[in-house]
């Protein structure tokens, strides 16, 4: 998908301000899961103002496949984001379909997948973001727009590796990685919402993977969908995919694309900076729990003082 299409949506979501915004109506894709390298057919469609990104699997019979898209339904953060329900019907990997739902500018979309795991697609969001652009965007007048306000610094940390929220004017992240690799080494990427189009600043940016970890991985039951078509593998000697990476810093432009998508499962947009440094699933996930754990730390934009603790 082009930049010029990806800005067309973009522009869309900001004229229906005021309130919610869902899908005007169904799409279809295909593709594999990058780690089970099963086939996965995904229908992403409009929902009901208040009704949230709500997963569906397909290959579940009844309510028992219906899997909200939450914070704390995460089960796993291992090299993805793993939501599950209370009778453990899981789904892998959402986070990039998040992120293009959340950077259209959508509050509210069911997504049924007959398979446990979301196809990966080009590795991306940019297919999501292409599908949406294809259905456009509804307007959800009924149900006004809500945010979610950090008010204080919230931080989280395992070893050398931190995630923080902060309070902002507008939705921020920014990521630090750092790679003992020559060709990866320390990177940056700042997004400001306000300034700067997910399509073009980082949805297009893949996932990445280093060849000599590729066996192991797949050993473990991981990558077993990976190729160069869906991944920016890096070897010893460098890049391997034709074409080379689509941003000089793609790799830590995913990682925000990342945060995006993990931050989405908060259940409203965040008024708010994101900032990370060698974070991954489990840090992006274990702050949102540290926010909403510390009712002092945020309320609903424009809420008085009085922070809420339930997040709808």
């Amino acid at each position: 998908m082009g930049a010029r299409e990806g800005k067309a949506v973009e522009r869309l979501s900001r004229r229906v301000d005021g309130g919610e915004r869902t899908l005007r109506s169904s799409i279809a894709c295909e593709g594999i899961g990058i780690h089970s390298g099963r086939k996965a057919h995904l229908t992403l469609g409009p929902a009901p103002a208040g009704h949230g990104f709500v997963f569906r699997r397909l290959d579940v019979a009844g309510d028992t496949g219906v899997v909200p898209a939450r914070w704390d339904m995460v089960s796993d953060t291992t090299l993805c984001t793993v939501i599950s329900n209370r009778d453990g019907i899981g789904i892998h990997t959402p986070e990039h379909i998040l992120a293009a739902l959340s950077g259209a500018g959508i509050d509210n979309a069911t997504i049924e997948v007959d398979a446990p795991e979301l196809p990966i697609m080009d590795g991306s969001a940019d297919d999501f973001t292409f599908l949406i652009g294809c259905v456009g965007v509804r307007p959800q007048p009924s149900r006004p727009r809500r945010r979610i306000e950090v008010l204080k610094p919230v931080q989280v940390q395992e070893g050398e590796s931190w995630a923080r929220l902060l309070p902002s004017d507008s939705f921020k992240v920014s990521c630090t990685i750092d790679y003992d690799h020559p060709h990866v080494g320390v990177q940056r990427f700042d997004f400001d919402s306000a300034r700067q189009t997910f399509s073009e600043a980082v949805g297009r940016a893949r996932t990445f993977g280093f060849l000599d970890e590729l066996e192991w991985l797949r050993a473990q039951g991981y990558a077993r969908g990976a190729s160069l078509d869906n991944a920016v593998a890096i070897s010893p000697n460098g890049v391997m995919n034709d074409g080379g990476l689509r941003y000089p810093e793609e790799m830590v432009r995913h990682k925000v694309l990342d945060v995006i998508g993990d931050l989405a499962l908060a259940g409203a947009p965040i008024l708010g900076a994101f900032q990370g440094y060698r974070s991954g699933h489990r840090l992006n996930n274990m702050v949102l729990r540290a926010l909403f754990a510390d009712e002092s730390a945020w309320r609903w934009e424009g809420a008085g003082t009085e922070a809420q603790r339930v997040v709808a």
